[in-house]
């Protein structure tokens, strides 16, 4: 009886992997044999603009896009709210399926600032591994390692093209998903998503299935596919530090005057050490500790640390000698923006009325914004600062010596699936099937709200990014190599043909 249990095993297990195997062949020679009209396809929606608070461009980008839906035979619905970029949900539904797993990515990108960009951010470009511009509609072949600049590139319209692809190469091999599959698109994911919980709200029917697989970020550095089973939480935080109500001269004043910018730099050195541990009383008693699945995930992990260093020509990392994914586990306070006065050629021997800086916390569980915001402020008034959310008038000025500006962000909480979860096991199986193994990571680094589709009863919620880790994100000259977008059209594929399967 044992060994028929493990011949059978054996065998369904084999079967399992053919079968896969044969959807990642069946995608591979479809889109072998439609690349142009795949990246027709992406140029033409990248060269959309997609601020989202440019609301004319970003409807065009949502009209676009279910276009491309029902161009596939998918059940499109716009969902609303006032003055809002529409959520775009694309249905394939399945006939007596048992469960409904949604695909979510974003259609909005970053602003641009055009003129650190190599060519117009949305005039998509394609260039070779030497970053020589190529013609890729009159190529004799489409190299793999050849990438296509503009703005989303990689972040995240390659996830919706490469999405809609896989299902046109299930479509050509007479393949069909065994659960139903939902497709959501937002448009404003890049603004911090203000608006989502009103649209999970507003359309639970339609925003509660029975799983989210979210499909943005950057796979892991090695270039191994990965899947991530959490996101930091976020907040930001803009602090103005105050000195003279005018700027006074630094030789007849200096010394007596207070000068903002010391003062909020000696602040902001109080808040973090060189190793980056953040210096802010009772900060680190919420978090949470791993389990020893995510611990054992960790250990896991491929070491990509040197050639990262090599990659950004840093001499060193902070985090005290830990490893990078480990230290992802952590809270995080980044200094991502200080301004004052005028430096070189336009600096001036001035004391300045203000100092500015702008700050974000990476957040972990259990934490939260409204945890950690008392914290941060009885730091900053234990280092003599009176918190004001107004620019102080004349009299608050003369009554105290030191006063400081303190201007949250909305924020929102982090949020993880667990990594022996059914569904985190079923895709993780589903990929090494195809030979893309991915290393499992309990947390990204990065934040989305993930939280919001977690509610209200656990829905399990994993991310399964596509883009190459060097796209550029957010930044100037973002792009995406042409091999994740193939790697993704195949893994796609075999996802949406082998979930419920097992």
């Amino acid at each position: 009886m044992k060994a028929l249990l493990l011949l059978s095993l054996v065998t369904a297990t084999s079967l399992f992997a053919a079968d896969h195997a044969a959807v990642k062949t069946q995608a591979n020679a479809w889109r072998a044999q439609h690349e142009r009209d795949i990246l027709t396809e992406f140029s033409e929606l990248l060269a959309i603009p997609n601020v989202a608070s440019d609301l004319p461009n970003i409807e065009r980008n949502a009209a676009v896009i279910r276009m491309m839906c029902e161009k596939r035979g998918l059940a499109v619905q716009a969902l609303t709210l006032q003055g809002v970029p529409p959520l775009i949900v694309a249905d394939l539904r399945v006939p007596e399926a048992k469960r409904t797993i949604a695909f979510y990515a974003h259609y909005d990108g970053q602003p641009v600032d055009a003129t650190r960009w190599r060519s117009d951010p949305w005039k998509p470009v394609m260039r070779d591994a030497q970053g020589k511009d190529v013609d890729w509609r009159s190529a004799k072949a489409i190299d793999p390692e050849w990438r296509l600049f503009a703005r989303s590139a990689g972040d995240d319209k390659n996830a919706i093209v490469g999405m809609l692809a896989a299902l046109d190469s299930m479509r050509a091999a007479a393949r069909a998903p065994s659960v139903n599959l939902r497709f959501v698109f937002e448009g404003e994911e890049e603004a911090g998503s203000p608006h989502l919980a009103q649209f999970l709200t507003k359309y639970p029917e339609v925003l509660r299935p029975d799983a989210w697989i979210l499909c943005d970020g950057p796979v892991h550095q090695s270039r191994r596919m990965a899947l991530f089973f959490g996101a930091r939480g976020i907040v930001d935080l803009e602090l103005t530090a105050y000195g003279p109500v005018k700027g006074v001269h630094d030789g007849h004043y200096g010394n007596w005057v207070p000068n903002p910018i010391p003062n909020l730099a000696h602040l902001l050195a109080s808040m973090r050490d060189p190793t980056g541990r953040i210096l802010i009383k009772g900060f680190y008693d919420n978090v949470r500790t791993p389990t020893l699945a995510e611990r054992d995930a960790l250990g896991q992990v491929p070491d990509i640390e040197a050639e990262l260093r090599r990659e950004f020509e840093i001499g060193s990392a902070e985090g005290d000698g830990k490893p990078l994914n480990e230290l992802l586990m952590l809270p995080a306070l980044n200094v991502r923006g200080l301004e004052a006065a005028r430096v070189g050629d336009e600096a001036s021997n001035t004391i300045p009325p203000e100092a500015h800086a702008s700050l974000d916390f990476r957040l972990v569980p259990n934490q939260t914004p409204e945890s950690i915001k008392p914290l941060v402020e009885g730091h900053f008034e234990s280092q003599g600062f009176k918190l004001v959310a107004n620019t102080p008038d004349a009299a608050m000025r003369r009554a105290h010596p030191k006063l400081l500006r303190v201007k949250w962000g909305a924020g929102y909480p982090p949020a993880r699936t667990a990594l022996d979860e059914p569904l985190s096991r079923e895709i993780g199986s589903i990929m090494a099937a195809i030979g893309h193994d991915p290393v499992r990571l309990p947390t990204m680094g990065g934040s989305i709200p993930m939280y919001l589709f977690q509610q209200p009863n656990e829905t399990p919620v994993i991310v399964l990014p596509t883009a190459n880790h060097d796209n550029n994100q957010h930044a100037a000259d973002e792009n995406l190599r042409l091999q994740n977008l193939w790697d993704g059209i195949e893994v796609y594929a075999a996802v949406f043909s082998g979930l419920g399967r097992q």
